[in-house]
């Protein structure tokens, strides 16, 4: 890992959505921090809902946060329309879907194409191309240019987006649920290349997923997140293994191999609802260890009456969100 400041970093990040249909504003990220270091990749994990993607989205400048700040390379983001074209020259989103994600009439190359021309760099554009597509394992190019997105298969089509993103040599690259629509024999080849291109041109990497068992294979560090806050963070080796957060046991114990000898933990109560945030901690209603508490216990834990701190952006040590994380 390099000393140089982190390819990107987040501080106290909140991003909140106006009340609408008699509901209250919704907290989608609700206090994160976060680091993505030169060269690293970062598994962000967690349920359908918590945030995750507001936060992907953040990341390249597509939503503006309310409040917080998203810094590149050590240098605050800002929002004109100059300052995030050129910021997106260096830092791409993938999309999870990448038939939705290509235009149907639109051919590979143009395709790949489409962001070098946006953004003005356009010399030597059919070798920016070909190297794209080579990089993302469409090899040779030529046999891939002139078709259109109905005649490639799922993990032809998200090696084109990753192409298209490659197109404008960026460092950064966020991918939002990268396989979560593709084949499981083709999920470990686009797992791959992610590592490849991590090795061959020094990319940062923040994966979006809601499968701990991506961050197995690919991350280095490991984010949980829950109802916007980002609940344990550390090492692949420190949360996968020796997980603090009874949500991230809960998330863990479905897994296979990591849950083979304990019962699958059965999470109750309602999924995460931004705009519905409980006080103290906010994952003690769908807590297992919560209501194991009785009394006096119950009392100086506190999991329903007092707040949590933000987790920091500091990569190390490990770090969890629970009143009840080191006592047991």
């Amino acid at each position: 890992m390099s000393t140089a400041a982190p390819a990107l970093e987040v501080s106290d990040l909140r991003i909140t959505y106006p009340a609408r249909a008699g509901r209250g504003p919704a907290r989608a990220v609700d206090g994160a921090n976060l680091t993505v270091g030169q060269g690293e990749i970062v598994a962000l994990i967690g349920e359908s809902g918590c945030g995750k993607s507001t936060l992907a989205r953040a990341l390249v400048g597509l939503i503006k946060p309310t409040s917080g700040e998203i810094r590149y390379q050590g240098k605050p983001l800002t929002y004109s329309a100059r300052a995030l074209k050129e910021y997106r020259r260096h830092a791409q989103l993938v999309l999870q879907d990448p038939g939705g994600a290509l235009n149907p009439r639109q051919n590979v190359y143009d395709a790949v194409a489409e962001g070098p021309r946006l953004h003005g760099t356009t010399e030597e554009l059919n070798s920016r191309v070909h190297t794209a597509l080579s990089r993302a394992g469409l090899r040779p190019p030529e046999r891939f240019l002139h078709r259109f997105p109905h005649e490639m298969s799922g993990g032809q089509q998200q090696r084109v987006v990753i192409a298209g993103a490659l197109a404008l040599d960026p460092s950064v690259i966020v991918a939002d649920e990268p396989v979560a629509s593709l084949d499981a024999s083709v999920r470990g080849e686009i797992l791959k290349l992610i590592l490849e291109l991590r090795d061959s041109l020094g990319l940062s990497a923040l994966v979006v997923s809601h499968d701990l068992g991506l961050a197995w294979n690919i991350a280095d560090r490991v984010a949980v997140m829950y109802l916007g806050r980002i609940v344990e963070v550390g090492t692949v080796e420190e949360v996968l293994l020796h997980p603090k957060h009874p949500y991230t046991k809960a998330l863990l114990s479905v897994l296979p191999e990591a849950g083979r000898d304990q019962r699958p933990t059965v999470l109750t109560g309602e999924p995460p609802d931004p705009t519905r945030i409980p006080s103290g901690c906010r994952f003690h209603p769908r807590c297992p260890l919560w209501p194991e508490l009785k009394g006096a216990e119950r009392a100086a834990a506190g999991c329903d009456t007092r707040e949590l701190p933000v987790l920091t952006a500091d990569p190390a040590p490990a770090q969890a969100a629970c009143h009840l994380a080191h006592g047991r």
